[in-house]
């Protein structure tokens, strides 16, 4: 079955090039014109990917995005921002809410496309054998259900946080550049930033709490995932 795509704007022209060109594509495409009618869309359809815009009648972008990643239900859609704000501010409030891209207006059909299969792809479980975990320190991640723990209690990520936070355990021990990260977590779009990752570092942090420091920042480098065991254990 194709993956389900939807598309919230409220121009209808650029509603109907998006839908176009994604169903071209063979995803299946679903469209809201407003915030709530969006929330209740992903709610009842689960879409895998939302084309989010910013500017909504009554109410923005912003407010459906912490609504989606506040609950479970829905925090785990992949959702990429569409729109014509094209401020710093902007997109670092949008990554620090926990969009997953953010690409401006106007903007390439095409890349766009390219984009949600790319996120697709970083959605998408591992391939990895039942029960396959992995622990370091007080943090498990359990790759057969796309879950990381902390502590015992699960951890709050969204599918890029998720990736992010694997990938970094997976290398523990090795700094990390932040355009290694981009382009083994976030298949290095053209116009990505390297603010993204440190967005996303900023959230993965503030989600593992007390236990923050497991991410250490090296200075003019990148990140390195820090574990406490040397090195952890797999099983």
């Amino acid at each position: 079955m194709s993956h389900r795509i939807l598309v919230v704007d409220d121009e209808p022209d650029i509603t109907a090039l998006v839908a176009y060109h994604l169903a071209k594509a063979g995803y299946r495409v679903s469209t809201a014109a407003r915030g709530g009618e969006a929330l209740k869309a992903a709610q009842e359809e689960r879409p895998d990917v939302v084309v989010l815009d910013l500017m909504l009648p009554g109410g923005s972008g912003f407010d459906v995005l912490r609504e989606l990643r506040s609950k479970e239900e829905t925090r785990d859609i992949g959702v990429i921002l569409l729109t014509a704000r094209r401020e710093e501010p902007d997109r670092i409030k949008g990554l620090s809410l926990g969009a997953d891209d953010y690409l401006t207006k106007p903007f390439s059909p095409q890349e766009l496309t390219l984009r949600v299969a790319a996120l697709l792809r970083r959605l998408a479980s591992p391939a990895v054998a039942a029960g396959s975990s992995v622990v370091a320190g007080p943090l498990t991640i359990d790759r057969s259900a796309y879950r990381a723990s902390i502590d015992g209690e699960e951890l709050p990520l969204t599918p890029t946080e998720y990736k992010l936070l694997e990938t970094l355990v997976e290398r523990r021990g090795r700094v990390q550049s932040r355009e290694r990260l981009l382009e083994d977590v976030w298949q290095h779009q053209p116009d990505m930033q390297t603010r993204t990752v440190d967005m996303h570092v900023q959230r993965l942090r503030a989600k593992l709490g007390d236990h923050a420091g497991l991410i250490e920042t090296v200075r003019g480098f990148g990140y390195r995932f820090h574990d406490p065991e040397r090195g952890g254990r797999s099983r």
